[in-house]
């Protein structure tokens, strides 16, 4: 088996405190025994970046401390509520937040993916946004006369983190349909994955299966996480818990039923 693969704690060991971090929205794959290992480790200091919004990712890493800085256009637990870690944090100004737009944060990642410096993007232009993001810049555009346009800085990610169904045994990722995993790989300098298994095939064997793999020149590491997406789902695989997202959002809402959160579904987990 490729070299790519390796347990979660090692695949997991070149995130770092400080390091900026990419992760997808709750139905794109989302790699919470991954964070939840984090969140054990005790980092600290993240600039988290969500393509484009995120859920109880977020919410957990934010209040168990390991979040410096979010890049999001939206922190949310849909209809369980607001995300009650996050809004606590931003409220008491414990974190920093770089606020945007879903098309924002997806342009600034593919001027990533192209290598290219900064991505135009037209809908920015007049929103209390761009009065908010100095590091955003309106211009005239150079081809029209009277036509204002944003240039978004590249984002460039230290890591890109997402589960997915399953990789081959050359580290080649099924992603399917998620093409934002993608421009996450593309723009990130390191990419860790964790899959529900491993598929004795090579995925990129065929024109049908090739189209919806990453293939392994993108992938820094690979760990087998059965179920490592729940209590989120996992689009084919599973659906998300709705009775444990109820549960957190009814604990987290204070600071005490947080820390019994964690006690019981992070680090005991450990424990076990």
């Amino acid at each position: 088996m490729s070299a790519i693969f390796r347990s979660l704690d090692e695949a997991l060991a070149g995130i770092g405190d400080g390091a900026m971090l990419v992760v997808p929205p709750e139905y794109g794959g989302v790699a919470m025994e991954a964070t939840r290992a984090l969140i054990r480790r005790g980092l600290r200091d993240l600039h988290l970046v969500t393509l484009p919004a995120s859920s109880l990712q977020a919410d957990l890493l934010i209040g168990a401390g390991a979040v410096a800085t979010i890049e999001t256009s939206a922190v949310s637990l849909g209809e369980f509520g607001p995300a009650p870690r996050f809004a606590a944090a931003v409220t008491s100004g414990k974190i920093r937040i770089k606020d945007a737009t879903c098309p924002a944060i997806h342009a600034a990642l593919q001027a990533a993916e192209k290598g290219v410096p900064f991505m135009p993007l037209r809908g920015l232009v007049g929103s209390d946004l761009v009065a908010r993001r100095p590091d955003w810049r309106v211009i005239d555009n150079p081809f029209a006369a009277r036509d204002p346009i944003v240039l978004l800085p590249a984002i460039r990610p230290d890591v890109a983190l997402f589960h997915a169904p399953m990789a081959d045994r050359n580290g080649n990722v099924w992603i399917g349909r998620r093409r934002e995993l993608a421009t996450m790989a593309h723009a990130a300098a390191k990419t860790v994955v964790t899959v529900e298994r491993i598929h004795d095939g090579d995925l990129l064997a065929t024109e049908a299966s090739a189209a919806g793999v990453l293939p392994a020149l993108y992938v820094e590491a690979v760990a087998a996480a059965p179920r490592g997406a729940w209590p989120l789902p996992l689009a084919g695989e599973y659906p998300r818990d709705e009775a444990h997202c109820a549960e957190y959002a009814r604990l987290a809402a204070t600071e005490e039923g947080f820390r019994r959160y964690l006690d019981r579904y992070v680090y005991a987990r450990a424990a076990a």
